[in-house]
């Protein structure tokens, strides 16, 4: 698939399960990840290692006070869990070399018990000035099992090509 339609189902968008080299990465390529459901446990968990304790995160009557209704999931969260999700495709196994630049925009909740997919589109790729590599830009879109955008984000990462030295 070389493009993504508005209207294009989920399920028609393919997914990757090997790494790329600079080279191989064509601006207008799409994937698709594999889903994963957030958790109670991964929501405690999560919140117990960075150390967030704000109330919208620690209770449903809280987030429900604040219009949300169900157990809302920090963005952070929802963020981290989407690049495990691209990183676990391979896409970038033994390719990628670093993550430099991201703009993030939360587009919507997202609640313990949601599933969530990310959907990849490359929007530039080109030579780095070090030979051997290229700066591929995407933009990654996060969806929840009802198919809503919940968060968008464009990483910037740089990633090896074929001649890479390194």
């Amino acid at each position: 698939m070389t493009s993504l339609d508005p209207v294009t189902p989920l399920s028609a968008v393919p997914l990757y399960a090997e790494g790329q080299r600079f080279e191989e990465v064509a601006v207008g390529n799409v994937f698709r990840t594999a889903g994963r459901t957030v958790t109670e446990t991964d929501m405690v968990m999560f919140r117990q290692l960075v150390g967030i304790t704000e109330p919208l995160f620690m209770d449903a009557s809280s987030a429900g006070d604040a219009g949300y209704s169900g157990r809302l999931c920090p963005g952070m969260m929802t963020f981290c869990y989407a690049e495990g999700l691209v990183l676990q495709t391979n896409v970038l196994h033994g390719t990628g070399m670093a993550f430099m630049h991201s703009d993030l925009d939360i587009n919507g909740p997202v609640y313990v018990g949601d599933t969530i997919t990310v959907v990849v589109e490359v929007t530039e790729a080109r030579p780095s000035s070090r030979a051997g590599r290229g700066v591929v830009t995407t933009v990654n879109r996060v969806y929840n099992q009802r198919g809503d955008v919940v968060m968008t984000y464009r990483p910037v990462r740089l990633v090896k090509g074929k001649d890479d030295a390194s």
